[in-house]
């Protein structure tokens, strides 16, 4: 299950999760709108790391809020000159605080986004060289140039060609690219196959399909798609999201879902009706069923 998460009381209208506010200090773009004591507007930053932790405070042993990939921006508006810094990652939206480590100042834009559940970085144009780095599905790298079967980043790293797909590439299918994570550890916060949540499941398909999707599952079932009618119940399609009350998952076809989760604490295809059966047990009902 992924509870959405929820910081001190705000206005509704400004989700803390998604509003670089503070008492203290909040982002420029929301002078008159938040109370502050004072404004910024804040410096883009890209993500060096392979994978950068998004935690609630600054604290390495904090909660995961989300993550970043290499290659993604991050609008910073704090630095607490222990190591974090605090910003917006400009994909998604999300807010939280990020290790400065993580970040630099953005060099090229990226051209190629990382298209298998990961894969390998080598510092020259050899398989048989110990990899530099392992990046994940939805990284993207700048291509500098391609040296036989490699395309060779701006930073020297050689990664296969066909593990790339060039920036704005949509897959046809977001159900067969979740298919894929099967198997894969569930990890509260993250988004990829290293671990993954349930929302981060979908948030990392339907983006791979080039459909926009915010990053929790209350978010996804309040801006995704169409609640089904009761008459359409019995049909679920290939697509359609079902959500409970911090959990989503996304039907296969009439008679499965795939969905991170908890209970298996891995990315699992399982039966429709009987896992509606055990979350219900557990206390949970369906809160809706969504067709994109």
């Amino acid at each position: 299950m992924r509870d959405p998460r929820h910081g001190p009381s705000h206005d509704p209208s400004h989700d803390p999760r998604l509003t670089p506010a503070r008492g203290d200090l909040a982002a420029k773009y929301l002078e008159g709108k938040v109370q502050a004591d004072r404004f910024v507007t804040g410096e883009e930053f890209e993500i060096v790391e392979a994978i950068a932790p998004v935690r609630e405070h600054p604290s390495s042993d904090a909660m995961l809020m989300t993550q970043a990939l290499r290659g993604e921006r991050v609008t910073v508006y704090d630095r607490n000159g222990e190591g974090w810094a605090w910003g917006q990652l400009n994909g998604d939206g999300y807010v939280g605080w990020l290790p400065d480590a993580a970040l630099r100042t953005p060099s090229a834009a990226p051209t190629h986004m990382i298209s298998a559940l990961r894969t390998f970085a080598f510092p020259g144009p050899s398989i048989k060289l110990p990899p530099a780095d392992t990046l994940m599905m939805g990284s993207k790298i700048a291509v500098a140039r391609e040296d036989g079967s490699f395309a060779v980043t701006r930073d020297g790293q050689y990664l296969p060609k066909a593990h790339l797909a060039p920036l704005g590439h949509r897959e046809p299918d977001f159900v067969t690219v979740a298919e894929r994570f099967v198997g894969t550890p569930y990890l509260w916060g993250g988004k990829s196959s290293f671990g993954i949540d349930c929302s981060g499941l979908v948030q990392v398909s339907l983006t791979s399909a080039g459909v926009g999707c915010p990053r929790d599952s209350d978010m996804q079932q309040a801006g995704l798609g169409r609640a089904l009618e009761p008459h359409e119940l019995g049909k679920l399609q290939r697509g359609d999201l079902i959500f409970w009350k911090g959990h989503v998952a996304i039907v296969r076809d009439a008679g499965t879902m795939v969905h991170a989760n908890a209970h298996h604490m891995t990315t699992e295809i399982e039966p429709v009706e009987p896992a509606i059966a055990r979350i219900r047990t557990a206390g949970g009902e369906v809160a809706a069923i969504k067709r994109l």
